[in-house]
């Protein structure tokens, strides 16, 4: 979401995906036997692909999806001239050695995030099977289940190239679920922030950004996601420190969605608590975690935030105070229990 300055870029947005043929390149042994028995079937019910964004195979532009995702494995769908997958993942990720790998199919999406209602980036065998290997230095286990044919999978993996991004596992041709060799969550790089905790928790793990660039604060991006999985946004920091599910809800979300907050007034504002501007369009929406007034007066607070042009910041504000941005109203997260 967007931060809350002159020059704050824009909340990602996505056109929808147009599904284009894919073929069938070499193929692991349980994948043939789907392809010989189950397809025909298939063909023959006549089913077909409708509504479904392009997680594995579509156009050059994804579509990104709002709200929470289902649990339940991937749905899968085929008619003579398109075939399409989508799934929802989220999860942490981490950084490792670059490994090469064979692809197989056509037209496979590679996402901004590990996330399949993340906008496309790119895209895997473009104009023909198998034409890319790709090469991945880590891999993150999302929980949600990606299905082609009998070959399903988990994981998404984090490319280097020919494309960079996250790409579902299920396009690699291999036999296994996950990428061999390949590092997965919980394997180096920065622990992910384990969720809910005391408001010290919260606050403790927002300070963890103001340095977790090799000593410097964590850029801002609507498009990345940093090494603990979370968007490099001003939601997306605010999900990693409230421990929400990668990569992170949006600013509406944290303003609506009364499993997560509640409104509360200004008076009553404490450590932990946000400040957030959730009206208007992407170039005006905003949150930021309030940790302590500055004076007696409160006509300031010190609070932590992700804005543009900067990154992780804290520093003192006045949003949702009389002077201040009046579009801010407080809210207090639901797992703090008061």
């Amino acid at each position: 979401m967007y931060e809350h300055s002159s020059t704050h870029p824009a909340d990602t947005t996505s056109p929808a995906d147009r599904p284009a043929p894919m073929t069938r390149h070499r193929q692991s042994p349980f994948r043939r036997t789907v392809w010989r028995t189950v397809l025909p079937a298939v063909a023959a019910a006549g089913i077909s692909v409708a509504g479904f964004t392009g997680f594995a195979h579509g156009s050059d532009v994804g579509s990104a999806t709002a709200g929470g995702h289902s649990a339940t494995a991937t749905k899968l769908s085929h008619d003579s001239s398109a075939r399409t997958v989508r799934a929802a993942g989220t999860g942490s990720v981490r950084q490792a050695a670059t490994a090469d790998f064979p692809t197989w199919g056509t037209r496979w999406m590679v996402h901004a995030t590990a996330d399949a209602g993340s906008p496309a980036v790119g895209m895997i065998n473009k104009t023909a099977p198998g034409q890319d290997r790709i090469t991945a230095d880590y891999q993150v286990d999302t929980g949600r289940k990606v299905c082609e044919g009998s070959s399903c999978s988990t994981f998404m993996a984090h490319l280097t190239g020919p494309v960079s991004g996250f790409l579902s596992v299920v396009a690699v041709d291999i036999p296994q679920d996950r990428l061999p060799g390949v590092p997965v969550q919980g394997s180096g790089g920065q622990p992910q922030p384990q969720p809910g905790g005391s408001r010290e928790e919260m606050l403790n793990r927002a300070a963890t950004w103001l340095t977790a660039n090799n000593g410097a604060q964590v850029p801002y991006s609507q498009a990345k996601v940093w090494k603990d999985g979370y968007r490099q946004d001003c939601s997306g920091y605010v999900s990693m420190a409230l421990g929400l599910p990668t990569p992170g809800t949006n600013t509406v979300g944290l303003a609506t969605n009364r499993g997560i907050t509640r409104p509360i007034s200004v008076g009553d504002l404490k450590p932990g608590d946000l400040l957030i501007d959730a009206s208007g369009d992407n170039n005006t929406r905003h949150v930021v975690i309030f940790e302590k007034w500055n004076n007696d007066a409160h006509s300031s607070y010190t609070a932590y935030e992700q804005r543009g042009d900067h990154g992780t910041d804290h520093r003192t504000l006045t949003y949702g105070l009389p002077g201040g941005d009046a579009e801010f109203k407080p809210y207090r997260p639901v797992e703090f229990g008061d």
